[in-house]
């Protein structure tokens, strides 16, 4: 017969249940604690948060410590000014610099000097929903600045120089990205607010990780096309048509030369170009989200180089997520405006000064405002002053200097000021030649006067020089004929838009690749 105390008998009493403990080793605690539900789920997820936290600071610290950054002073002292373009620019160099493994891949000698193999300037507009990326031929002649090298002294300007000669300044192993910034920004007259090198081996392991690019080829290709001093055609490396290459095949895709279209470095820009689009449409495609972010940044930080201001991985990531809202049809690739010039590459002016000025002003390349604010509306300037405005220098002294290294520009704008009653006083060279913008300097009660200078020369500022008359500095900005740049927005040209291609433009399109 069944009791009420046996009824109340605890289940641990029950047939197979183990005895209860005794002593401080199985010490039960006070009766009628109960554990909490809800306690207990908010200890579960404390310790997942913090397991998280220290998960993705173990991530963050493994980044950082991939992480190279150059030297900041070897940027140039005399640079555009922060703000001068609205929206961002970023220089990206394709290195060949054959250090760190880099020369199984590439081929040649592990202590061959740094040099750029490829290079463009991404413009990221305002509006963070548009870009524009900026191809520069390593063969542009191009004027090098005074560059920092590995001893702290400076190197003279280097006028009619190959713009790929920029990275070698100093001879080193992995390059001088510094010099390259330089001298960018001295073409384009656009402050560039990062810069990023990325090696043969740090190009190979992104495309893996995203599984690979589409790619489209007119024809079959052979080692030899790869390799022009081999004495046989060798093995296939690529057949005719679509395909995806990731890894060393990535790499000798991009490097390509001859066996495709004109066998140009030009040709290969463009090429170069439809791929970074099939990289950008599939990372795109596979979202930009931290899951998908950290493996790519991983691979990516492992073998790039980049300025101080990208130099933590908090920075870079950040950075890249900013990009994420850009759409694809709003990804441009373009070149800049160019001619042949014997065996090297000449840049076609005003059209390249045009296509700076629009990215400047955050211009799309079909002339959309992309600046993300609503813009005043402003009369179109002309050239020069109409007759109405009457501008009259009677009575000012003015001194001329070219800050360019384009001769004859001193006497344009001379020729100008005294069909306007202006006294040239005088013209030189001015002791530096990487001006980028006009400048109107002026002493002391002379702001009226340097006022008058700038009717004629609208795009230009005007800067306060104790001990100064009124000087007339030309920056790269004054166009011959009597006027700086418009200082209203100024058109892509029509050559530079046709040419362009979108980063969602069909892998197969222009297959000549020049």
């Amino acid at each position: 017969m069944t009791t009420t105390s046996d009824q109340a008998t605890p289940s641990r009493h029950r047939r197979g249940a183990e005895p209860p403990r005794d002593g401080a080793r199985g010490r039960r605690g006070a009766p009628g604690r109960t554990r909490n539900p809800l306690r207990t789920a908010l200890l579960v997820a404390l310790a997942v948060a913090v397991l998280a936290t220290a998960g993705l600071g173990w991530i963050y610290l493994k980044l950082n410590g991939n992480i190279a950054t150059f030297d900041g002073d070897g940027l140039s002292k005399n640079r555009p000014q922060p703000g001068s373009s609205k929206g961002e620019n970023v220089l990206v160099i394709g290195s060949d610099a054959r250090t760190d493994g880099n020369n199984a891949l590439g081929g040649g000698s592990k202590d061959d000097i740094g040099r750029s193999d490829t290079a463009f300037v991404l413009h990221i507009y305002a509006d963070h929903k548009h870009a524009t990326a900026v191809s520069i031929p390593r063969d542009t002649l191009v004027t090098i600045p005074s560059c920092r090298l590995p001893d702290g002294s400076w190197t003279k300007p280097q006028p009619n120089t190959m713009f790929n000669s920029a990275f070698s300044v100093g001879n080193t192993e992995k390059g001088n990205p510094a010099c390259t910034q330089n001298t960018v920004e001295q073409l384009t007259g656009l402050r560039v607010d990062h810069t990023v090198v990325v090696d043969f081996k740090g190009f190979a392991a992104l495309t893996d990780v995203v599984g690979g690019v589409q790619v489209c080829l007119p024809n079959d290709v052979y080692e030899k096309d790869l390799d022009p001093h081999r004495a046989t055609r060798g093995s296939l490396l690529f057949q005719k048509g679509e395909q995806t290459v990731s890894g060393r095949r990535a790499l000798d895709y991009v490097r390509i030369r001859h066996g495709i279209g004109d066998g140009s470095d030009i040709g290969r820009i463009k090429r170069q170009q439809a791929f970074v689009a099939g990289l950008i449409k599939k990372i795109k495609s596979d979202g930009l989200t931290p899951t998908k972010l950290l493996p790519l940044a991983d691979a990516a930080t492992k073998s790039m180089t980049v300025d101080p201001g990208l130099g933590t991985a908090n920075k870079l990531i950040s950075f890249a997520m900013s990009l994420q809202d850009i759409d694809l049809h709003n990804t441009k690739f373009v070149t800049i405006p160019w001619r042949y010039q014997g065996e090297r590459v000449a840049v076609v002016e005003p059209d390249a000064g045009q296509l700076w000025a629009a990215l400047k002003d955050d211009r799309t390349i079909d002339g959309k405002d992309a600046s993300g604010k609503q813009r005043e509306a402003t009369a179109p300037a002309s050239a020069a002053p109409s007759a109405a405005e009457q501008v009259s220098g009677h009575g000012v002294g003015v001194a001329v200097y070219n800050g360019t290294t384009t001769s004859g520009l001193a006497s344009s704008a001379a020729a100008t000021l005294t069909a306007h009653g202006f006294t040239v006083t005088g013209t030189a060279n001015a002791s530096s030649h990487d001006h980028a913008t006009t400048v109107i300097e002026y002493g002391v009660g002379m702001r009226a006067r340097a006022q008058d200078v700038a009717k004629l020369f609208p795009d230009a500022e005007l800067a306060s020089v104790p001990g100064a008359g009124v000087n007339l500095v030309l920056g790269r900005s004054y166009t011959p004929g009597g006027a700086s740049a418009s200082a209203t927005p100024t058109a892509v040209p029509s050559s530079v838009a046709q040419d362009a291609r979108s980063a969602d433009d069909n892998p197969c399109s222009n297959l000549t690749y020049g």
